[in-house]
């Protein structure tokens, strides 16, 4: 079956060709951003467990005064 549009003639399975080829062209590429944001969060992951590591072994209790101030934090806003 045929479908005549201002642009020409298009049969209904190009169209469904053309929307599949769309959207598999999308999904690649959200699988794509999605393999890249992963290895971003790793990254930055490691990143933030070397200065954890490095501020317990340098300042250990400025690193425990400030966990506490997190933890304080995060309880006052679970309470809200």
């Amino acid at each position: 079956m045929a479908t005549s549009t201002q642009y020409g003639t298009n049969s209904i399975d190009d169209i469904k060709g053309k929307a599949k080829q769309t959207f598999d062209e999308a999904s690649d590429r959200a699988q794509e951003m999605a393999g890249q944001a992963r290895q971003q969060v790793g990254e930055v992951a490691g990143n933030v467990k070397g200065a954890i590591d490095r501020s317990v072994k340098d300042q250990p209790i400025a690193t425990l005064a400030m966990a506490a101030a997190v933890g304080f934090v995060i309880g006052a806003l679970w309470k809200s």
